[in-house]
């Protein structure tokens, strides 16, 4: 929770000084796919922080890596304890900047690049992630979907489940903002 409040705060404090237009969460959706050569895994994570600061076209996500729901209770223990170990990390995080001009003011749809660093597994890897944003009554739509391979944040596969868990997860995002207003 402590983590929580330093992010949100920090970007909030630099938005506040820089006169920024900031748009937060209001409804999150994080999932990914595992295409294996026996069984498909998939989860959904709707525990995630959002921040956009429009007048720099920066954007940071958070996800809480155990707030994956999985179909089966075992797939979710594993990739809690064995995979993720997600009591060690906790979080994966994006944070990049929006290569396209938007005008956030007016309605449409902007196919967007967003230049940055993903980390999980307390791995940091250069990213280059495309996606489409939304911007539609005062609220921005982010949807985006790529692929990550497990291997890039040294997350490692036992060799008895390789033939069930893929090399290469397809990560898709749907994230709602709206202006963020101070009390």
């Amino acid at each position: 929770m402590k983590e929580k409040i330093i992010f949100l705060s920090a970007l909030i404090f630099s938005a506040v000084f820089s006169k920024a237009q900031i748009y937060m969460g209001k409804s999150y959706e994080v999932s990914f796919f595992s295409d294996g050569p026996i069984e498909d895994i998939a989860a959904t994570s709707k525990s995630a922080q959002v921040i956009l600061n429009s007048a720099k076209n920066e954007i940071a996500i958070k996800v809480t890596i155990k707030g994956f729901d999985f179909e089966k209770e075992l797939m979710q223990e594993h990739f809690n304890e064995k995979y993720l170990e997600s009591d060690k990390y906790p979080y994966a995080t994006f944070s990049g900047k929006i290569k396209d001009t938007i005008d956030y003011k007016k309605d449409g749809i902007y196919k967007v690049a967003v230049v940055g660093k993903l980390k999980m597994h307390d791995v940091e890897k250069e990213r280059t992630i495309q996606g489409t944003l939304l911007v539609k009554g005062g609220e921005i739509t982010i949807e985006s979907k790529f692929i990550v391979a497990l291997k890039d944040h040294k997350i490692e596969i036992p060799s008895l489940m390789t033939q069930n868990i893929a090399e290469m997860v397809e990560v898709t995002l749907k994230l709602t903002l709206t202006e963020f207003k101070p009390k």
